[in-house]
């Protein structure tokens, strides 16, 4: 007999969640205006809002933290999370920040003006707010394969070489400080980049003289990618997949909230010291000083030894597999979904799920909000209302791909909590011809509205 696949950790602590029932959440739901950001945890019966900040640290990490040194400058901990992110990554200098929409404002403060361009993978909503905050543009240059869901293709995330350099070869040099490549590519659902890609999309950057920055906060999922599924790589460790995956940029911003598997937590590296120095500024002045950033000791520790844990391999294929897992159970009972699954969520296809709902109402929102109804299972918008409004026209925008996005927690779920995930959605799926009206938006922020909006069933 074939042994079945199992997890590579035992459960040591767990966490009581309680059972709410569908006339509860009908009720909650609508006094924080359907905006899930908006209810309490204790509202929820499975969360999958984020992946981001909400895994559980393992022993190793917990130790660490006990041995965090606290000094305010040139903490041990600062050099032991200097000393991880040289042998993981192969940058020379970091910045540590709280948390990666931090590492964004620093880096960005120190290269994007007004009036500059930044092509890259589908930016994520915090990137692409942090550019046109600054009255910048945010270029999408994404394969066109990565918008549609039905198609099977290993890298959805990766960068469309003709796209980019019709971006560079059509604007002055000056007018683009940086090009991003976002691994794993979020937006396009949890979507990884290959190698060939990265080495390629270096090369166009070389010829322009443009850098090259990745946003790595999944940078351990797409490193496990490449090993299953690019030609070549099959025996190589996923560490040296990383070392080389970086060694195609000049720096990086980390999320450490995902892959480093810390509840918070973020830093920028950077290869070469000039921009360090001139980002060194912004870092004081936002974050705190430079070695420590707005983490404490024992966060960098925790830092430091959750980027060894998350480039583990058995951790990774057992985090991958339990996302593939719910996809599968999805996809079985005819949910549309992107296929091939993501590395940390399952995103659903609105569009395909619900056609009869209009743009204009908000197909993943209306989706989310059922399900949460449904069954307690809080996911997130990945769609019309994170694409905020265009902020030079101030008009709505409609991506090509309207998601809802079910971000699976390391470390946190079993697969029957997954079976229930998916009973839930394929219970919304059998009822689907029923919902025939959206939402419409009562009060907004003029940026990165999903986080407070407010709605009112149509």
């Amino acid at each position: 007999m074939k042994l079945p696949f199992a997890e590579s950790y035992r459960i040591k602590m767990v966490e009581s969640i309680r059972r709410t029932t569908r006339e509860e959440r009908e009720k909650w739901i609508a006094d924080v205006k359907y905006n899930l950001f908006s209810l309490r945890t204790s509202q929820v019966f499975i969360d999958l809002l984020t992946d981001s900040g909400t895994g559980a640290m393992s022993d190793r990490q917990w130790s660490e933290m006990m041995l965090g040194d606290e000094g305010y400058a040139g903490s041990s901990s600062y050099y032991k999370l200097k000393d991880t992110i040289k042998e993981i990554t192969g940058f020379d200098y970091f910045l540590p920040t709280h948390q990666g929409r931090a590492a964004e404002n620093v880096l960005f403060s120190a290269l994007v003006k007004e009036g500059d361009i930044v092509p890259g993978n589908s930016h994520f909503d915090t990137t692409k707010a942090h550019i046109e905050f600054r009255k910048a543009h945010a270029v999408d240059c994404t394969i066109d394969e990565a918008f549609d869901t039905t198609l099977d293709h290993p890298f959805k995330g990766n960068v469309d070489v003709e796209k980019l350099e019709n971006v560079l070869e059509n604007n002055s040099k000056e007018k683009i400080p940086l090009i991003i490549i976002t691994i794993t590519c979020n937006s396009s659902g949890g979507q990884p980049v290959s190698l060939k890609n990265m080495r390629e999309v270096s090369a166009i950057a070389k010829k322009y003289d443009i850098p090259v920055y990745c946003d790595s906060a999944r940078f351990a999922e797409n490193a496990y990618f490449i090993k299953i599924r690019e030609e070549g790589y099959s025996d190589v460790s996923i560490r040296d997949i990383v070392k080389e995956m970086f060694s195609y940029a000049d720096g990086m911003t980390m999320s450490s909230k995902k892959d480093a598997i810390v509840n918070m937590g973020g830093f920028i590296g950077f290869k070469y010291k000039e921009i360090f120095d001139k980002a060194s500024v912004y870092n004081i002045l936002f974050e705190g000083f430079i070695t420590y950033g707005g983490m404490s000791g024992r966060d960098m520790n925790a830092v430091a030894q959750g980027l060894f844990d998350g480039t583990e391999f058995d951790y990774l294929e057992t985090r991958i597999n339990q996302v593939a897992y719910l996809g599968q159970l999805l996809k079985d009972a005819g949910v549309p979904v992107q296929y091939p699954f993501g590395g940390h969520a399952i995103f659903v296809d609105a569009k395909r799920f619900l056609p009869n709902i209009p743009k204009e109402e908000f197909i993943a929102q209306t989706l989310a909000v059922e399900l949460y109804i449904e069954g307690g299972v809080r996911g997130v918008e990945i769609g019309s209302i994170m694409a905020d409004r265009d902020f030079e026209t101030g008009l709505n925008r409609y991506p090509d791909l309207e998601l809802m996005r079910l971000a699976i927690p390391r470390r946190v779920y079993t697969n029957d909590h997954m079976n229930y995930v998916a009973a839930s959605l394929i219970n919304v799926f059998d009822r689907r011809k029923t919902i025939t009206k959206g939402f419409r938006i009562t009060k907004e922020a003029p940026i990165l509205r999903h986080f407070t909006v407010e709605l009112e069933r149509i």
